[in-house]
C-alpha cells in the first residue's frame, strides 16, 4: 500500500489513556494518525515519536475540541499534512464529579462542552471532508455511565448518553453516503481517569472481576475503523465493560 493510499485518522484526546491506545492500534494497521491534544504537548509528542519509530506516520495537532475555531484548525492541519481524512475518533473527555446538589453550573457546562459539544463540532467538520470522499468511519467513545447512570456524574452521564443518541442519528443521516458511525461504551478501564476506583465493591459488580485495559477498547476500535468486515455495521454501541452492562 502506497503512502498516498494509507488512510488518515484524527483521534481527539489522544495523548493518554484510551485515546493513546487507539492511536497506537490504528498506526499498527498502517493508518496515519493526527494526535490531538490540548495541554499534554510532551505526551502527544512522545506518542508521535513512538509511532514514527515503529515505521508509522503521525503528527501532533493541538486544539480544544469544544471550540469551533479550534476544530476547524485541527481538521485543516490534518488535511494540509496528508490531504485527506478517513477516520474520526471522538475520544476527548473530562470529568467534574460531584453530587447533583453540589454541582456548580460551570462543572455541568465544562463537561457538556467537551464531552458532547466536542463530538458535535468534530463530527460536523470532519464529515464534510468524508462526504466529499464519499467514504469514512466515525467512532464515538461514550461510557457505561451514559447507559446506567453513576452517582456523582450527572454531567458526565448526561453527556455520554447524548453521545449515544447523536451516534444513532448521524449514522442514519450519513449511511447513504458511505459513512459509518458507531460508538464504544467502555466500562471501568485502568487509566489515570479511573485511578483509585478499583475497590472490592466495584470489582464485585463487574462479572469479569477486573478493570479493563485501554488496549481492549482499542481492539474494538481497530476493528470498527479498519476491518473490511465492519463495513456493514453502523449506528451501534459496543460495550467493552467486563459484562457490567448487559442489555
Amino acid at each position: 500500500m502506497g503512502e498516498v493510499e494509507k488512510p488518515v485518522a484524527l483521534v481527539t484526546g489522544a495523548s493518554r489513556g484510551i485515546g493513546r491506545s487507539i492511536a497506537l492500534a490504528l498506526a499498527a494497521e498502517g493508518v496515519r494518525v493526527a494526535v490531538n491534544y490540548v495541554n499534554s504537548a510532551a505526551a502527544a509528542q512522545d506518542l508521535v515519536e513512538r509511532i514514527t519509530s515503529q515505521g508509522g506516520a503521525a503528527v501532533a495537532v493541538q486544539g480544544d475540541v469544544s471550540e469551533s475555531a479550534a476544530v476547524e484548525a485541527i481538521c485543516q492541519q490534518t488535511l494540509e499534512t496528508w490531504g485527506r481524512l478517513d477516520l474520526l475518533v471522538n475520544n476527548a473527555g473530562i470529568t467534574r464529579d460531584t453530587f447533583l446538589l453540589r454541582m456548580k453550573l460551570e462543572d455541568w457546562q465544562a463537561v457538556i462542552n467537551l464531552n458532547l459539544n466536542g463530538v458535535f463540532l468534530c463530527t460536523k467538520v470532519a464529515s464534510k471532508i468524508m462526504l466529499k470522499q464519499r467514504s469514512g468511519r466515525i467512532l464515538n467513545i461514550t461510557s457505561v455511565a451514559g447507559q446506567m447512570g453513576n452517582p456523582g456524574q450527572a454531567n458526565y452521564s448526561a453527556a455520554k448518553a447524548g453521545v449515544i443518541g447523536f451516534t444513532r442519528t448521524v449514522a442514519r443521516e450519513f449511511a447513504s453516503r458511505g459513512i459509518t458511525v458507531n460508538a464504544i461504551a467502555p466500562g471501568f478501564i485502568a487509566t489515570d481517569m479511573t485511578e483509585g476506583l478499583a475497590t472490592a465493591e466495584l470489582l464485585k459488580a463487574i462479572p469479569l472481576g477486573r478493570l479493563g485495559k485501554p488496549e481492549e477498547v482499542a481492539g474494538m476500535a481497530r476493528f470498527l475503523l479498519t476491518d473490511p468486515a465492519a463495513a456493514y455495521i453502523t449506528g451501534q454501541v459496543f460495550n467493552v465493560d467486563g459484562g457490567l452492562v448487559m442489555a
